[in-house]
């Protein structure tokens, strides 16, 4: 009898907590809209691997989704409210990125508060114009070999190009980051390579789980948790292996000094990611090797994924464009000259490239690599007239937000003049935010353009590119990067 007591008063316990909350919850979600939730799941059934347009076209940019029981998010797309969450003094990641401490840990991406502060000022000299000049080296070298290995292609029956620009970006990145090649390109079965590769499948099966908000349930029972921390022990490995070989060969005679003036230091040594990480103090103590290791695997993660996704949907719309993509390769002769196939791209030059840049803007407001931000505020954040708690989940849909009609008229239309000086600054400063926007915004944007720009003027320079019999049944498919469901099939034809 005893027994049955306390049981009962421990349910009616947990039950009147769930219903408070579930009050708060309900003032919040009535003032935002939303799809009705079923009982228990919510509207999980709204959601699988597709971005949820239909939901943003129902009810609006602003709206409150519920999961499992009192679980929810909210959606904001109304570029007011946006910029309030993205300058709010104190937020951290969205439960969202949950998943992906197991590999890159607390990271620059995953960190919050004082660690993410001491992160973002150490690692933004990594980004330096001297260190990006050093990178175009490895940019022009990795896309040239990706048009070499293309070739076989010419001429013939469609195929899969992102496939091939993941392996170019895997490479470009492995070099950049840690100054080692893995030769994605030339070995795609090189078990670093596959193991990366396979991540992103798993992120992406997971993310859509019924049990993506509880890790730790995910990670106790679902078989592909087994996979994921054996390939996680895998990539780790790779990564403990470099380090230390790079920090043996530091200490042999060849630590930078980094003290030296910035430009100085970096016009006269070549520098990867790692070796900055290496040589750097805070608070007069170096960074451990775990330390290393989590910036090195998150610039890796980060690195790769998304630039694979800016440069293959440029690709895709490039196809589908051949007036656009005509006007990149003149500009191509008319900046590198007809012998453009054998000139090696630098810095200076790439800075010059207007109009492809406007197409690779554009391509990233159709198809930003990352569709959402996702926050979680650690205190209360005031609107006009409703106050959202600490611990409130936030989801920003960039990919929603780029196709506002009321800011871009036609919005699926692909027209890089859109990004011309004129029309560009009559835009808010939140209605177009690829790389996020903030104090939390993509330290790597720069890097990001550079990389994308010279992966496209050596294929467009190389190949006039054209859609393949599937391209325009594109379908996409999202976990934090956006991605094509069955590739980006195009053809290939030889510029002479």
């Amino acid at each position: 009898m005893i027994t049955l007591v306390l049981v009962a008063g421990v349910v009616l316990y947990f039950l009147r907590s769930f219903l408070q909350k579930r009050n708060k919850l309900l003032k919040i979600a009535n003032h935002f809209g939303g799809p009705k939730p079923l009982p228990v799941i919510g509207n999980l059934l709204e959601f699988n691997t597709d971005i949820p347009v239909h939901l943003n076209h129902t009810y609006g940019p602003n709206l409150f989704v519920w999961g499992f029981l009192n679980e929810n998010v909210l959606f904001l797309g109304d570029t007011k409210l946006v910029e309030k969450v993205l300058l709010a003094k104190q937020t951290q990641k969205s439960l969202l990125y949950s998943y992906l401490t197991c590999w890159l840990r607390t990271g620059l991406l995953l960190a919050s508060g004082e660690k993410w502060f001491q992160r973002r000022k150490i690692i933004t000299p990594t980004f330096h114009f001297k260190v990006l000049e050093q990178f175009v080296t490895v940019f022009n070298r990795e896309a040239q070999t990706m048009v070499d290995v293309m070739r076989k292609h010419v001429g013939g029956k469609e195929f899969d190009v992102y496939s091939y620009v993941t392996l170019m970006a895997l490479d470009s990145v492995c070099e950049t980051s840690m100054g080692t090649s893995v030769n994605a390109q030339k070995d795609p079965d090189n078990r670093y390579v596959r193991n990366v590769k396979r991540m992103s499948v798993l992120f992406l099966l997971r993310v859509i789980h019924p049990l993506a908000t509880h890790p730790e349930l995910y990670s106790l029972i679902h078989p592909n948790a087994y996979e994921q921390r054996k390939i996680v022990r895998e990539l780790h490995e790779f990564t403990d292996n470099v380090i230390a070989t790079r920090r043996k060969q530091l200490k042999s005679g060849q630590m930078l000094d980094i003290n030296r003036n910035v430009e100085d230091r970096y016009s006269k040594q070549k520098m990867t990611f790692l070796d900055l990480l290496l040589n750097v103090n805070i608070d007069g103590k170096p960074l451990t090797d775990l330390d290393i290791r989590e910036e090195v695997d998150t610039f890796m993660f980060e690195g790769h994924d998304t630039t694979t996704s800016g440069i293959s949907f440029t690709i895709y719309q490039l196809a589908l464009n051949p007036h656009v993509q005509d006007k990149i390769y003149e500009e191509i002769v008319a900046i590198l000259g007809k012998n453009h196939k054998t000139v090696e791209l630098t810095y200076q030059s790439l800075q010059e490239f207007k109009y492809l840049e406007m197409a690779i803007k554009e391509g990233l407001r159709l198809f930003p690599s990352v569709p959402f931000i996702g926050r979680n505020l650690v205190e209360d954040l005031e609107f006009d007239d409703i106050t959202l708690p600490a611990g409130q989940d936030i989801l920003i849909p960039i990919y929603m937000i780029h196709r506002n009609p009321e800011i871009y008229p036609d919005p699926e239309r692909y027209d890089p003049e859109r990004f011309s000086d004129g029309t560009e600054s009559k835009r808010g400063p939140y209605d177009y935010i690829p790389f996020s926007a903030g104090t939390r915004n993509c330290i790597g944007q720069r890097f990001a353009m550079l990389e994308m720009k010279a992966a496209l003027i050596k294929l467009i320079g190389n190949y006039r590119i054209l859609p393949g019999e599937s391209l325009k049944k594109l379908r996409i498919m999202t976990d934090l990067v956006v991605r094509p469901e069955k590739g980006v099939p195009i053809r290939l034809e030889e510029r002479v």
